[in-house]
């Protein structure tokens, strides 16, 4: 299983990275919106900060140009993947990418049979969108676990990346159900790691240790 940090805050992936929990890095155009007016900067550092994956979606909309923007985002570093949408006119190009090793991740994908024929171009993720499922009322995690399912089927090599998550329990549940990587923002990480009873445990061998009277456990 791997975890990729959903954020293109900087500061914010300097404080993950070497806590040894983040694989790879997932961005979007709404989160580099926040970063400042050089988007290519700020993307080529991230990719600079962090050995895995770096995703970078495409902003443009004619296919023509999606392909052409794609081939340049590849260009920013060795370890990009290409974020395209899940959407019919861009079969044609996210195969040709493919065909020219460019590392693809087809996002917005929220139908297990969706995952399936993407899965066919052999891209290298396939991103469906669980929160999103669940905004809806639709119950997200049981349409991953069919994802999932479908990928044991059928073999393909297409990674699943569980996206748009919006809880811990979300972020668990991900896991559980079989995703080969989920992207998680940096808040629902920190939430993550936390647990009341880890604190309260942590209160309790303090209060012990400080009847021992001692300031040093090699006094």
């Amino acid at each position: 299983m791997q975890i990729f940090l959903d954020t293109a805050n900087r500061e914010l992936i300097k404080k993950w990275v070497p806590t040894g929990l983040v694989d790879g890095v997932t961005t979007n155009p709404s989160l580099l919106s926040k970063e400042g007016s050089n988007p290519k900067a700020v993307l080529q550092d991230i990719c600079s900060m962090v050995e895995g994956p770096v995703s970078i979606e495409v902003v443009e909309k004619a296919p023509e140009e999606v392909e052409k923007q794609a081939r340049e985002i590849a260009s920013f570093a060795e370890n990009v993947v290409v974020k395209i949408p899940c959407v019919e006119e861009y079969f044609p190009v996210i195969k040709r990418l493919v065909d020219d090793e460019i590392a693809i991740n087809v996002t917005l994908v929220f139908s297990p049979l969706q995952a399936l024929l993407v899965a066919k171009l052999g891209v290298s993720y396939i991103s469906p969108f669980l929160g999103r499922w669940d905004d809806i009322g639709v119950n997200g995690l049981e349409l991953l676990e069919q994802t999932v399912t479908l990928k044991g089927l059928y073999d393909f090599d297409s990674e699943i990346l569980a996206a748009s998550i919006r809880s811990v329990l979300q972020f668990q549940q991900a896991f559980a159900c079989g995703a080969d990587v989920v992207t998680v923002p940096p808040e629902i990480l920190q939430k993550s790691l936390k647990h009341p009873l880890t604190e309260r445990g942590v209160d309790m061998f303090d209060a012990d240790w400080k009847k021992v009277g001692k300031k040093s456990l090699f006094e």
